[in-house]
């Protein structure tokens, strides 16, 4: 066997602006971040069969991807990835030993499973008896297909993206999606992990249904009523007539809507001001915390210690209910992590990194 070892990484992401706006088609601004998800990979002269280690989970399987896999567990993504190469055109005659680690934190709103689908994806098109060398969107797409498609979920590009392209990104989240690279340079993150378990399809779900629901009774008032384009005074009239619950969540997806075109204007300014900007994450989270209703005491505790230790801004970071915040504190980037720490909570100072790579 001649070919060589190698490690792939793809980075996890937070989510800056249009926290749950991507399933309502709304736009987002994200990014990576250097918290990575690695496979190592040796060749092996076992025949086809690929063995994975992947000790953090502690978890163990055995692939024949020279045909077609059969699902075995929900959301078989290893499997999957497989499958969607095969399709494309890829054959596995290798096989190797693979281990995967990660120090991203898992289930806890920082797109560890769309790192590792895309990940994965690198690392097969590595494995390939003619190594395949997608472009990164091209990647992201079959990263969708992998962990959304495959499996006849929702879900949009926002995660995939950010995996496989890397940077801060503006991305269209309509179908069939488009990231914008912004040419920022962003420092002063602060990822902080609450520890408290987070229910991620539930909290999704329930959000999105008062939220669509709070629209289709909102367009039998408002039949000119546009999601994208119609202001939030335009419809605050009608949303008085809506059940309280559902009034509110549309009222913060509108308000959030209008945030993110705000920063989108700032971020694409040379001149952007850090404290403006820190000002719209905290007018994100407010909306999040009191019209969306997907904080906790805990992550407001240590929110708040956040920005006593000199943080600008911060936000709850993916679905909500436990899990991940960030905070911007550029120059206080220490102080925060034991802010954050000192409430109860980990915490690291993480950077803007590139998407999936080689090492």
């Amino acid at each position: 066997m001649s070919r060589r070892a190698f490690t792939v990484s793809a980075p996890g992401r937070i989510c800056l602006f249009g926290e749950h706006q991507d399933y309502l088609g709304l736009p987002v601004i994200a990014a990576a971040i250097n918290r990575r998800i690695r496979a190592e990979v040796q060749f092996s002269c076992d025949g086809h069969r690929l063995h994975i280690d992947m000790p953090d989970i502690n978890d163990r399987m055995t692939l024949d991807p020279s045909q077609e896999q059969q699902y075995t567990r929900a959301r078989d993504y290893l499997r999957a990835g497989v499958n969607v190469l095969l399709r494309e055109g890829a054959r596995f005659p290798y096989g190797a030993s693979i281990r995967i680690t990660s120090d991203i934190p898992m289930q806890a709103g920082v797109s560890s499973s769309s790192a590792m689908v895309v990940m994965w994806l690198r690392a097969l098109c590595e494995m390939a008896e003619t190594p395949m060398n997608p472009d990164p969107e091209t990647l992201a797409r079959w990263g969708h297909r992998t962990e959304v498609l495959e499996f006849k979920e929702p879900g949009g590009m926002m995660d995939h993206f950010c995996a496989a392209l890397g940077g801060v990104l503006y991305i269209d989240t309509i179908p069939p999606y488009r990231a914008e690279r912004l040419p920022i340079q962003l420092r002063g993150l602060v990822l902080a992990d609450s520890l408290q378990p987070k229910a991620t399809v539930e909290v999704l779900a329930s959000r999105r249904h008062d939220v669509t629901e709070g629209i289709a009774l909102l367009q039998e008032r408002m039949p000119h009523f546009d999601l994208h384009t119609t202001p939030l005074e335009e419809a605050e009239e009608a949303l008085k007539h809506l059940p309280a619950r559902n009034a509110r969540r549309v009222r913060a997806n509108l308000i959030n809507r209008d945030l993110t075109r705000r920063a989108l204007q700032l971020l694409r300014n040379d001149q952007w001001s850090p404290q403006v900007l820190g000002d719209l994450l905290i007018a994100h989270h407010a909306q999040l915390r009191d019209g969306l209703e997907v904080s906790t005491p805990k992550i407001e505790r240590m929110l708040e210690a956040a920005l006593r230790a000199g943080a600008l801004g911060g936000k709850v970071n993916g679905s909500g209910g436990g899990g991940c915040l960030f905070a911007y504190a550029p120059g206080r980037e220490q102080e925060v992590v034991e802010a954050f720490k000192s409430a109860g909570g980990d915490a690291w100072h993480v950077r803007v990194d590139t998407g999936v790579r080689l090492e």
